[in-house]
């Protein structure tokens, strides 16, 4: 029996979305990601070989509002692929369908750090989240590849149920970090802190992509103390130094958690990414000191 070639030939920005598509294409599509788990998505080095990855595409996923300004339009302009340009089929901006958060009311400049204009470009973990990225792929992959339409409907609906019993499943840990006091390096963790009700206090940034300086970071841990925050979240490509010294002044836990498919090897896909964070703030909580 001759094996199915896969239809199309996908490239995400970052592995979450990869993963995603993953589980809408099925067997129908082949999958590629430009960034790694571990890396800050803002800086992907641009390498020549990223372009001949974006040469084969038949169908890039980006995240979008301008997350990736700073390295994927050159790569997708050097591809030399027309099917993956700007306003293209064969390009998709997943966010949007996205209910966007922290949308400045101001006019942005340099001087605001590396605000995003258009809102926060981190809104992949939340389930609600993936639910509409996942049908954003659905039903552009039914546009690519028309003869795959019931195969990816069949396999956008059993994401759906997986994704439902999971948060089912997930309940106790959810209800555990509910109203949980927390600070975070960047202003990443917006769309979870939502989600899961966490009050956010502050940042070790004093501005989103701005190092923090000795003044900020006084204030910072006099307000942690002053208001009993727990946990001062950061990803691992941030400086954990700084952020486990903050922590500590503050008589706060640090915690290092992934934002992104593959940010450690059990991090296989977004199932294992979503669950990954909440036991790791749910542990913290069980465990407090």
């Amino acid at each position: 029996m001759v094996a199915l070639l896969a239809a199309l030939h996908v490239v995400s920005s970052i592995p979450t979305l990869g993963s995603l598509a993953k589980e809408v294409g099925g067997n129908r599509v082949e999958v590629e990601s430009l960034g790694k788990g571990y890396q800050d998505p803002h800086f992907v080095e641009p390498k020549p070989n990223l372009m001949l990855v974006l040469n084969r595409a038949d169908l890039l996923l980006h995240v979008g509002l301008e997350l990736e300004i700073g390295w994927l339009p050159p790569l997708v302009l050097g591809s030399r692929n027309p099917k993956i340009q700007p306003g293209e089929l064969g390009n998709l901006d997943c966010s949007r369908s996205i209910p966007v958060l922290d949308v400045p009311t101001t006019k942005v400049d340099r001087s605001m750090g590396d605000i995003h204009p258009q809102g926060n470009p981190h809104y992949w973990i939340p389930p609600a989240n993936a639910k509409i990225i996942a049908r954003e792929i659905e039903q552009r992959l039914v546009q690519l590849d028309p003869d795959g339409r019931a195969e990816y409907e069949k396999n956008l609906a059993k994401f759906n149920g997986r994704v439902d019993a999971s948060v089912k499943a997930w309940a106790p840990m959810i209800a555990r970090v509910r109203g949980l006091k927390i600070v975070t390096y960047h202003k990443s963790w917006s769309y979870v802190s939502q989600w899961l009700r966490l009050e956010e206090i502050g940042y070790v940034e004093p501005k989103p992509g701005i190092p923090p300086d000795p003044q900020h970071l006084a204030r910072l841990i006099a307000v942690m103390k002053q208001d009993g925050v727990q946990m001062l979240l950061v990803e691992d490509f941030y400086n954990k130094s700084v952020a486990s010294l903050v922590a500590q002044k503050a008589g706060a836990k640090m915690l290092v958690l992934p934002t992104d498919v593959g940010a450690t090897p059990q991090v296989k896909d977004w199932f294992a990414l979503v669950e990954t964070i909440l036991k790791t703030l749910s542990s913290a909580v069980q465990n407090p000191g």
